[in-house]
């Protein structure tokens, strides 16, 4: 069957006014259309094979109010255009989500949503960004304290300090009263608030000098104090050591500027240890290193390694070596590590 024939736009020869066809559908019989100019007859929809009429076969003539075969024609027509229409727009949107056959959405070349047609990698810029990975815990105590931290062995900071606040009490009676300030030089990089429990932890525990109650140490955020413990920079700390003739260039290492009321604590040494202690010592390497220099504080010297194999005196220079002599020493953190 021959699909049923839609109305076509008027062309600009054609007569103004409604087709003849479409009024022939509600005004009854009228005259056959009349070809446009210089055009041939259509055959008739119920033509036959060879395109005349078949005798006796012709359908009837339309009557008043459009007949059967006007009726006919006409919702068969309408039924035509609507499946179309309907037609376009379901492949219109098909196009529009899985770009098959049809342009792009305003030719863009990206589907709705941002997403790309099939076989298409979407721009770099428009690729959404992964979730951020959730930020790591913040570490314990213990953990930051094991942990090296990185600090230019060149660094120069700007000579200011920052009192770290917080006061903590001592040992018992009878010990020997210390107070003592913590301040850390600005932009450092080091946690202060950590370095300084660090110190007092140190300080507090029983293989330290607080050992049979000999010291007390008090920490204190104002008024006056017996020290400072100071954690500077390397440039900072050898100008602040060389206040009392010390030379921490040398090795980059730490003082006690006993002229001064400071503590120097090398920040590049807090961060990165020793190579007498290694990677797996860092820890004690820190405690080592608050022992040694409140030693000298509290008025003691230099020691040597007394026997080859033995624990280090905590007064023995370990930055630097573990050997005098023919002796080699371990590394050693406390005062009184056996307490």
């Amino acid at each position: 069957m021959s699909p049923a024939a839609v109305p076509r736009p008027r062309t600009p020869d054609a007569p103004n006014g409604p087709h003849p066809e479409y009024l022939s559908a509600f005004d009854g019989p009228s005259d056959p259309p009349v070809p446009p100019p210089g055009g041939t007859p259509q055959a008739a929809p119920d033509s036959g094979p060879d395109g005349g009429d078949v005798p006796g076969d012709r359908a009837p003539e339309a009557g008043p109010g459009g007949g059967p075969g006007g009726r006919l024609r006409l919702f068969t027509g309408l039924c035509a255009a609507a499946v179309t229409a309907g037609l376009t727009l379901l492949v219109v949107g098909q196009g529009a989500t899985v770009g098959g056959g049809t342009e792009d959405l305003a030719g863009a070349g990206e589907q709705p949503g941002g997403e790309a047609p099939s076989g298409e990698e979407p721009p770099a810029s428009e690729l959404s960004e992964s979730p951020p990975d959730s930020e790591e815990p913040e570490p314990t105590y213990a953990e930051w304290l094991a942990a090296a931290q990185d600090v230019d062995p060149d660094l120069d900071g700007p000579g200011t300090f920052t009192v770290v606040p917080g006061r903590q009490g001592g040992g018992g009676e009878g010990a020997t009263r210390l107070t003592y300030r913590v301040e850390v030089e600005d932009e450092v990089g080091v946690d202060a608030a950590k370095f300084a429990r660090a110190v007092h932890t140190t300080l507090s525990d029983e293989r330290s000098w607080s050992h049979d109650n000999a010291y007390s140490f008090e920490r204190v955020d104002s008024g006056p104090a017996d020290f400072v413990l100071t954690l500077a920079s390397p440039v900072t700390t050898a100008e602040w050591c060389a206040k009392s003739g010390l030379d921490t260039t040398v090795d980059n290492v730490s003082c006690d500027s006993a002229a001064t009321e400071r503590i120097m604590i090398n920040a590049y040494r807090w961060g990165h240890g020793s190579p007498t202690f290694g990677p797996d010592l860092i820890r004690q390497y820190r405690e080592m290193l608050i022992n040694h220099e409140v030693g000298h504080r509290i008025g003691l010297g230099h020691e040597f390694c007394p026997e080859d194999g033995a624990l280090a005196p905590v007064m023995m220079q370990q930055t630097k070596t573990l050997t005098t002599g023919d002796r080699t020493c371990r590394p050693n953190a406390w005062p009184h590590p056996g307490a």
